[in-house]
């Protein structure tokens, strides 16, 4: 079962493998994308939508942060994309302006009173959120940050043991398709934390369901 949490770029992730699972912490967004071959003349910063994928899963498997490749892909909130499509996976490359006219003529300027503008309403801040463990067993390896092998905290549990989720939010990616996750469940829970919950053993939750903190998710599955 895997666990992930990312709050600007920083991911925790709970993953369980056997009778057990972990929760790494990394930091995404500071390592190149690599995304997967495909067929056709795509760019190593691209990737084409293949069937059942999400922009969630998408930058999960990636590393990048789905707000970022929505935008370097103008898509708006709540983020489709379909079949087909190629999406980019880093920020275009910026042109320089155009040097400057020497001969251009000095264009004249005229006073123009601009009307006032309302400020912007402060937007009242986001709930905290309140993390809970998304399973119970014992604690059998700790995390180490310069350890690829000890990305996480690994406890031991059953196999079929029930899979909680950590907080409440809304079921973004649930299924098979992120190579190396097995059953993988993605969470929102607001627009800077995700969970992600992987190597099930079976899921019980479907794309689009809300979610209450403490929910049965998914049983812990074998890596």
């Amino acid at each position: 079962m895997l666990l992930a949490c990312c709050l600007a770029g920083i991911v925790v992730h709970l993953s369980g493998c056997t009778a057990s699972w972990r929760a790494p912490v990394e930091t995404r967004g500071s390592r190149a994308p690599t995304p997967k071959p495909v067929r056709g003349t795509l760019r190593v910063d691209e990737y084409r939508v293949q069937r059942g994928d999400t922009l969630y899963g998408i930058a999960w498997q990636r590393g990048v942060d789905y707000r970022l490749i929505a935008a370097w892909n103008g898509i708006r909130p709540p983020y489709h994309i379909f079949p087909g499509q190629t999406l980019r996976l880093a920020p275009p490359a910026t042109r320089p302006p155009p040097p400057a006219s020497t001969t251009a003529a000095r264009p004249t300027v005229s006073p123009v009173k601009r009307p006032q503008r309302k400020p912007d309403p402060v937007p009242s801040p986001a709930r905290r959120l309140a993390w809970s463990w998304p399973a119970h067993g014992q604690v059998v390896s700790s995390f180490k940050a310069d350890d690829p092998l000890r990305n996480g905290i690994k406890i031991a549990g059953r196999n079929g043991l029930p899979i909680k989720a950590a907080e409440a939010g809304k079921v973004v990616y649930s299924g098979s398709g992120l190579i190396g996750y097995g059953q993988l469940i993605i969470v929102k829970h607001n627009d800077n934390y995700l969970s992600a919950y992987g190597h099930n053993r079976s899921i019980l939750v479907k794309e689009g369901d809300q979610v209450t903190k403490g929910q049965n998710i998914a049983e812990m599955g074998t890596a």
